[in-house]
């Protein structure tokens, strides 16, 4: 019994060619091989296959009863295999009906998702989005399994394994309504800290540094409500006095439409940057290298 371990797919290869040239200078030329290395091969089939092949005529190498009954099937897994091996692009954004899941916060869902959907309703209307929040360890390996296909944001746990693309920088800023009393005038850290604040709790986020930072700074500050998300703050900041500290990009976001103001954070916090990653796993799955590529494009400053 022939093992496939013991067979060297070129010889099939020569096999193939020789069955429609007949001719060994032929086949050389065609595979830019030397005459002799092609008969070298020729011999190392005969001897495998315990057959002559083919045998010399005045026609040229014609195929013995066991070539003529080898060549059909070979040559079809040989056609099979060079299609598998070469295979097109087997994602198409037009008609993919696929769903990506992306872990991203919740200031993500409304930075990325408004002009995303649009974006997809136009050129892939098939596909669908699931967006998801996961911890750090989980998201690891929800990654590294293929359940998460992108993370968006200031992920520092994802290291080894995954490769990022820098999208932006964020800053942080307060947001108030537009007619608050301090939406106008002088708005240093006196006026911060005798207002009233609104804080979120994003915990698993790099919002922590928000408070790591005034704590190190000693900044105290009355504190009327706390919230684990960013997702309620414009509706609750456009019709009280709180004041909350928040990214740039979420305000940017939502000033117009819930009529806002921002003043410039008079605390110093360093600036964040956002990233996108994915695990070396889907580097080259097409739908994945799409997807990575259209935000990039939408949203990379």
């Amino acid at each position: 019994m022939i093992k496939l371990s013991e067979i060297d797919v070129n010889l099939l290869v020569v096999f193939d060619l020789l069955y429609q040239e007949q001719n060994t200078q032929r086949v050389a030329l065609r595979l830019g091989l030397t005459q002799p290395a092609v008969s070298h091969a020729l011999k190392r089939l005969r001897i495998l296959l315990g057959d002559e092949l083919f045998e010399r005529t005045s026609k040229g190498l014609m195929p013995t009863p066991l070539a003529t009954r080898l060549h059909p099937p070979i040559a079809e897994a040989l056609a099979r295999l060079q299609e598998t091996l070469n295979r097109p692009e087997d994602f198409d954004p037009a008609v993919s009906e696929r769903t990506f899941n992306i872990a991203m916060t919740d200031i993500g869902e409304i930075v990325f998702l408004p002009r995303l959907l649009q974006r997809l309703a136009r050129e892939a209307p098939g596909i669908a989005l699931s967006t998801v929040r996961s911890q750090q360890e989980d998201l690891k390996r929800e990654m590294e399994e293929g359940r998460i296909d992108l993370a968006i944001g200031l992920i520092p746990q994802l290291g080894a394994g995954f490769y990022q693309q820098g999208l932006f920088v964020q800053r942080y800023v307060c947001l108030m309504r537009a007619d608050h009393p301090l939406a106008a005038g002088e708005f240093d850290l006196d006026a911060f800290a005798a207002a009233q604040h609104a804080v979120v709790v994003a915990r698993g986020t790099g919002h922590g540094i928000v408070e790591e930072q005034l704590a190190r700074s000693r900044i105290s500050r009355p504190i009327r409500l706390e919230l684990p998300h960013f997702a309620a703050v414009p509706y609750i900041v456009s019709s009280t006095d709180l004041v909350v500290t928040v990214t740039d990009k979420l305000t940017e976001a939502t000033r117009e439409r819930f009529r806002l103001a921002v003043r410039e954070h008079p605390v110093p916090f360093p600036e964040i940057p956002i990233n996108l990653f994915w695990h070396r796993r889907f580097h080259q799955d097409a739908g994945n290298r799409w997807l990575r590529g259209l935000i990039f494009e939408m949203f990379a400053e």
